[in-house]
């Protein structure tokens, strides 16, 4: 009897330090999350830059990300979401999705390809639209 206790006791006591540990060390990193609509708001202005890189968005990734970066379900995730911040999706992690394609880690719709026609700059300018996109959302 007493054995069967002791074995009740551990096997509770470790259920609450795994559910304990899930809930600390599940970050936006270790789960995929799901795609939800997103109403992105906009800026009054954007900088010129930002209005370059808006018609370079336009022009070669709204057809996955959706008009104003909110994403397309079942397609491709917004790009003005808290994952794509500067401090966890720096500019330079942009560029090399572009450059190099990115394989699918925060979201489920697949791996990206790369994108072809666009120059670093280029896809400076499109940083530049989405930061302040993201900025107006409340995202930094």
């Amino acid at each position: 009897m007493k054995s069967v206790i002791a074995f009740s006791a551990l096997a509770v006591i470790f259920g609450l330090a795994s559910a304990l540990w899930l809930s600390v060390n599940n970050s936006a990193d270790d789960i995929i999350i799901k795609n939800v609509p997103t109403n992105v708001l906009l800026p009054d202005t954007l900088s010129q830059n930002a209005q370059i890189g808006k018609l370079a968005f336009e022009a070669k990734c709204t057809s996955c990300h959706g008009t104003n970066a909110a994403g397309r379900d079942g397609v491709a995730p917004p790009l003005v979401h808290i994952i794509y911040e500067s401090n966890h999706h720096g500019d330079e992690s942009f560029q090399r999705a572009v450059a190099m394609g990115v394989q699918a880690h925060h979201w489920s719709f697949g791996n990206m390809p790369a994108v072809e026609g666009l120059t670093r700059g280029d896809v400076m300018m499109i940083i530049k639209y989405i930061r302040e996109l993201q900025r107006e959302n409340g995202i930094n």
